[in-house]
């Protein structure tokens, strides 16, 4: 799902909390799942590979009532893969037509803001998730997914997610949405602002080209996909994480270290990250 705005019914803003229907659960073997956002390029990942653990139902703008009512109403399992900017939209937009017993997740990459807002509109079970893996992950990769259970939801529904993400080999684990955040904004904030701003000190020095190195080329190579094709998504993600400009300050009390010289510290310093990785 792209960034388009979903319009149908408006923001939701000021109504009050939804009732979930008093719709019967009916047991099956494979849960059933409404997949929201399913053009996207996570979306289009998930349509394919939960295929073998879940009877899916994707959906893509525009999110109208009666797609949503077709995918939602006998829906197990509720999956927004939708950006973080559109996330209150439609989380109001899907609510009314969820049953009772409905597990409602994200796959957002920040999740306190994204679990509050579920859990505000929503009085069933919520758990935010984060897929640590992108949309085309290396055949060889080990796919972890972060979970992030909501006040409402029970072991069983964290047990139903782990399933489900089974089902395409990836492994889960359990945090809070606020560790979460903190750990993310050090892991892929930081890559990213530290990426952006050494990148942006060297546009326009043409003559730093007969300079270059083997190991400079390895790191533009690393940053290119980060700053091109994935710019606008790591934006977002930065500005809708609480910490991240924490993150920059701490980051930044470093680079005052390294102004004053004391280079040896902030090696050693490294050295203790590599050496437990």
């Amino acid at each position: 799902m792209t960034n388009q705005s979903t319009t149908a019914q408006g923001t939701g803003q000021g109504q009050p909390l939804a009732q979930p229907p008093s719709s019967p659960q009916v047991s099956t073997g494979q849960p059933r799942v409404a997949l929201i956002g399913c053009h996207g390029r996570m979306g289009t990942l998930f349509m394919h590979r939960l295929a073998a653990g879940a009877q899916l139902c994707g959906v893509d703008m525009p999110l109208s009532a009666e797609k949503l009512h077709t995918a939602c109403a006998q829906a197990d399992i509720v999956l927004l893969c939708v950006p973080a900017a559109a996330m209150q939209e439609c989380i109001a937009l899907c609510v009314p037509h969820m049953q009772a017993e409905a597990l409602l997740a994200d796959i957002v990459s920040v999740k306190e803001e994204p679990l509050a807002h579920m859990e505000k509109a929503w009085q069933g079970a919520c758990v935010g998730t984060h897929p640590l893996f992108g949309p085309q992950p290396a055949p060889d990769l080990a796919l972890r997914v972060c979970l992030t259970p909501g006040a409402r939801a029970s072991q069983k529904h964290i047990d139903t997610l782990r399933q489900l993400f089974a089902s395409m080999g990836a492994e889960c684990f359990c945090s809070t949405a606020q560790e979460h955040d903190r750990a993310v904004s050090l892991i892929q904030s930081m890559n990213f602002i530290t990426s952006l701003t050494y990148f942006a000190m060297l546009a326009d020095k043409e003559e730093l080209k007969p300079f270059i190195t083997p190991s400079f080329l390895r790191r533009q190579e690393a940053a290119r996909k980060l700053l091109t094709e994935d710019g606008a998504l790591f934006t977002g993600l930065f500005e809708a994480n609480p910490y991240a400009h924490e993150s920059v300050r701490q980051y930044r009390s470093l680079l005052n270290i390294a102004a004053g010289g004391d280079i040896e510290l902030l090696l050693h310093r490294a050295q203790r990250w590599l050496e437990q990785a």
